[in-house]
């Protein structure tokens, strides 16, 4: 195998404010009724960061892109899902995106890893997310890093004329 046939792994770290432009147009390119139950954003855009969503809640995973440069290939934010005392043993995944370009190249995985290797480091010991039940990527990616379904909302969306489950999914963070 030739050095350049050798996959390489997605580099993760913590977002900044410079990486706005290209997360909001990454997610803009990954906007599917598969993941969203919000419309599709529309101009003019919306910042992505903003004082609910600053750069602090979301993990970046860097791979080389088409002109070999590092570029954003994902992204996961992962925040205390309630303001109260009592849950903040807890984190929420609330978004996680994939760049087409970087699908099946473990970037999803690692940025799942490393939100609960963060979440730990921040003092939660539980994760949780909440995922359609017609996305069965999803799903399986949750299942197999050991999240669980912890419940069901039956027909709680409407999409694309048809009613679609919310589904709960959680896992400790054990360390």
């Amino acid at each position: 195998m030739s050095a350049s046939a050798i996959p390489v792994p997605p580099v993760v770290r913590r977002a900044v404010a410079g990486d706005g432009p290209a997360l909001g147009e990454l997610d803009r390119a990954t906007w599917s009724t598969l993941h969203a139950v919000q419309p599709r954003p529309q101009p003019p855009y919306a910042p992505f960061f903003d004082e609910h969503h600053p750069p602090r809640e979301i993990l970046v995973a860097e791979m080389p892109g088409a002109a070999g440069e590092r570029e954003p290939a994902g992204y996961i934010r992962f925040v205390p899902p309630t303001p109260l005392p009592c849950n903040t043993h807890v984190r929420q995944i609330q978004g996680l995106a994939v760049a087409h370009w970087a699908r099946g190249r473990g970037v999803g995985r690692a940025l799942i890893r490393a939100a609960c290797v963060a979440a730990r480091g921040e003092g939660a010991n539980r994760m949780t997310l909440r995922v359609l039940g017609h996305n069965a990527p999803a799903r399986a990616l949750y299942e197999s890093e050991g999240f669980t379904v912890e419940g069901v909302l039956p027909g709680e969306f409407f999409l694309n004329g048809r009613y679609v489950d919310d589904v709960m999914m959680g896992r400790p963070l054990a360390p």
